[in-house]
């Protein structure tokens, strides 16, 4: 029988079409809030001007659906999820779950049993690939997943800037700089949202540690938060659009962030036109009155002393709050899901997921990301001379460290490992120390180019690992730090005596490569003793692959440190972390002197020598830059020359700093763009500063200021290695907040 339709199939197939195409319009006539053609806007003020108070209040506060906590009805069939909001049959709307988050499709404690997902590198690999397409792609494959999962709603985003390194949920931010958090944290969200689920951005704002983070109270002016936090989400929000934005734990200037009229409604709302809905974190709302100053909807109710949304009916009806107010509390939320076609597309749980093409993403993110600090000799890449290779410590026989807390993903093919918390805090409530499944020994082996011997010591003993670092030729440590949601780790070194251990090892060995898998920076008193070192942060799926290709100059390492390894504690703005002294959910104040001098700024300010500055990495070739040209005006824009002078082809990060302007000297981040090139190759590169940049953030004008006169730029490798400089007049102006 021929396989060609026939043309009275064809006929079937147009009246099939047609029928449906009847229908859609018949649909949308009866409710036009279906209508696809017609704005998020208006679909949105269209189904909340047909909705019932009660379905309503269905949507503006909801249950974390996992059978704990008090009060928590789920349907039968429910999906264990971070969140559930029930479908409104009557007028067309499905139901929608929540996820979390941006390191993949999370599952803590393995609650939706023997579910397994694609697991990114941690945020901080990210953005040291300083590549927008690396979280655009990530963020579009966390999407995918989610939505075959049954998830319509992603909640991810984290932009939170690292003010304080030993904070546990550095792994799952974007670093310490305001332009490039915002950046790649912008591409993340919009890949995700192209996906049809909702992300959203948080924690807005100023939760920069975990230590008592449901009663910290960040102290800051209002001008240094505008520089540096607030630019961060502003940036990422003009860029990515996300459908919510998720308010803090924390309280900031003496209000709680979900309850802060300053943020909410003055600056998200008003100041920046935010369209979207904002949703309270898990167990952040102090009362039905966070309504009044901005916060949309509660989240996860259970976990809140009591669900407060619940009475914002008996407040409308006493005249306390406007009903008004619950009507754009809805059509915000309603927004949001027309804008990412969560309503129009449904997510299908058991959509088939391609997950070889997905561990492709997670080998990207880990190959930009990874960052080579330092390389004597040019130890690395390791050659076919090498046939006695000891892999020591970090169950590197086994698997690769990931970060947790709600951020675990447990990847395909694991875990390899799965460990008790040996802590009692916070963090310990979220489960096990896990490690991915993907052994670096064995992908050592793998990517070896001849025969080589690979040997294991677990480095308990660092007797027995130095003496059998004499008999290798190179001994490659594996250096763990697990940090997680709810604890911030004490100090910078590395625990379990692996600091000793290295120093012996590299005592016994002078060709002793360290790779670290930390949440952050941290501290080596081994550092002139060993011969490489190379941060890889929490690897992902495809980590240990490739660790070993790079060991192996596979992959030339390119990334850029997205946050400053500082030499001490000392250098910190608080070199004690606020609270860590005191009981759980203690009040304590947070003094944030430094402003928007974030990081490199700090550092920069102060005169300081970190360990490694911000934007520091090694590659196995090498680039000069030459040609500087700056134009001035409304803003900078510069051009120059990158050159590979290198004989191995590979990428490059060049970075523009603000060095100088009216009123004195300064370093800010202006402007970035990653780079391939072949050896011999040249590429000219043009950047144009954010104004914002230029400015500083006039209180009483309400509004950015960018005072005339001359500006200095500088280009250069990184935050310290600036080669090329430049100066041009920009032109006096204020600019809206």
């Amino acid at each position: 029988m021929s396989r060609r339709s026939s043309p009275r199939a064809a006929v079937c197939v147009l009246a099939a079409l047609f029928a449906a195409q009847t229908f859609q319009r018949a649909a949308a006539a009866d409710q036009p809030w279906l209508d696809p053609h017609r704005s998020p806007e208006e679909r949105a003020r269209l189904a909340d001007a047909a909705m019932t108070d009660a379905e309503r209040m269905s949507w503006l506060h909801g249950p974390m659906a996992i059978p704990l906590g008090r009060n928590v009805k789920l349907p039968k069939d429910v999906l264990i999820s971070a969140g559930y909001y029930p479908p409104i049959p009557r007028l067309g709307l499905p139901e929608w779950y929540e996820t979390d988050a941006s390191l993949g499709v999370a599952n803590p404690a393995d609650l939706r049993r023997g579910e397994r997902s694609t697991i990114l590198p941690s945020g901080l690999a990210t953005a040291a690939s300083f590549d927008p397409e690396v979280a655009y792609a990530n963020g579009a494959m966390v999407g995918a997943e989610a939505w075959a999962k049954g998830f319509n709603v992603l909640l991810g985003g984290g932009v939170n800037l690292t003010r304080e390194p030993r904070n546990g949920r550095n792994f799952e931010y974007l670093g310490e700089d305001p332009l490039l958090a915002g950046t790649l944290d912008g591409e993340a969200i919009r890949g995700t949202q192209g996906q049809h689920v909702v992300s959203t951005i948080k924690h807005y704002a100023l939760n920069d540690q975990e230590t008592q983070r449901h009663t910290i109270n960040a102290v800051i002016d209002e001008a240094g938060l505008r520089e540096s936090d607030l630019l961060a989400f502003e940036i990422a929000i003009e860029r990515g659009q996300p459908g919510s934005v998720m308010c803090s734990y924390n309280f900031l200037n003496g209000q709680p962030a979900c309850g802060s009229d300053f943020l909410l409604n003055k600056v998200l709302k008003q100041d920046w036109g935010y369209a979207g809905w904002v949703m309270s974190d898990w167990g952040a709302v102090h009362g039905v009155q966070d309504a009044v100053h901005g916060l949309d909807q509660e989240s996860g109710e259970q976990i809140d002393k009591e669900t407060w949304f619940l009475k914002l009916p008996d407040e409308v009806a006493a005249g306390r709050i406007p009903a008004a107010r619950l009507s754009e509390m809805s059509r915000r939320i309603l927004r949001g899901l027309f804008a990412a076609g969560a309503i129009d597309h449904p997510a299908k749980r058991g959509t088939e997921i391609d997950f070889a093409a997905h561990a492709e993403v997670a080998r990207r993110a880990e190959a930009e990301g990874l960052v080579l600090l330092k390389n004597r000799g040019d130890l690395l890449p390791l050659t076919a001379k090498a046939k006695t290779v000891l892999v020591v410590g970090g169950y590197a026989n086994h698997g690769v460290l990931s970060g947790a807390g709600s951020a675990q993903v447990l990847g395909v093919g694991g875990p390899a490992i799965s460990l008790p918390v040996n802590a009692e805090n916070e963090a310990s409530s979220f489960g096990r120390v896990v490690y991915q499944a993907g052994a670096p020994t064995v992908a050592l082996k793998q990517a070896a180019p001849g025969p080589v011997e690979i040997r294991y010591d677990g480095g308990d003993y660092p007797s027995q690992a130095a003496a059998a670092a004499l008999r290798a030729d190179v001994v490659i440590v594996f250096a763990t730090r697990w940090e997680a949601e709810g604890a911030d780790v004490p100090d910078l070194t590395l625990p379990a005596g692996q600091d000793a251990m290295i120093a012996a090892v590299a005592a016994a060995n002078p060709n002793t490569i360290v790779v670290l898998e930390t949440g952050g920076p941290v501290a080596m008193p081994w550092l002139d003793k060993v011969g490489a070192v190379m941060e890889a942060w929490y690897p992902g799926q495809k980590g240990a692959e490739v660790i070993a290709d790079v060991v192996w100059g596979k992959v030339n390492p390119s990334g850029r440190l997205p946050i400053t390894f500082p030499a001490s504690l000392d250098q910190l703005p608080r070199p004690a972390i606020p609270g860590a002294d005191l009981p759980p959910n203690t009040a304590v104040e947070a003094p944030h002197p430094e402003g928007s001098n974030t990081g490199y700024r700090w550092y920069a300010a102060k005169g300081l020598k970190p360990l490694f500055p911000f934007g520091h990495g090694l590659s196995y070739s090498r680039f000069a830059y030459a040609n500087l040209k700056v134009q001035g005006g409304q803003t900078m824009t510069l051009s120059f020359d990158v050159t590979n002078t290198g004989s191995r082809e590979g990428m490059d990060t060049p970075q523009a700093y603000l060095t100088a302007r009216p009123g004195g000297a300064l370093l800010r981040l202006v402007g970035f763009q990653k780079v391939s090139l072949k050896p011999g190759e040249t590429r000219h590169v043009t950047l144009a500063a954010d104004r914002r940049l230029l400015a500083d953030y006039d209180v009483a004008h309400h509004g950015w200021s960018v005072a005339g006169g001359s500006y200095a730029v500088a280009v250069g490798a990184s935050s310290a290695d600036l080669t090329l400089t430049g100066q041009a007049k920009v032109t006096a102006q204020r600019l809206k907040p």
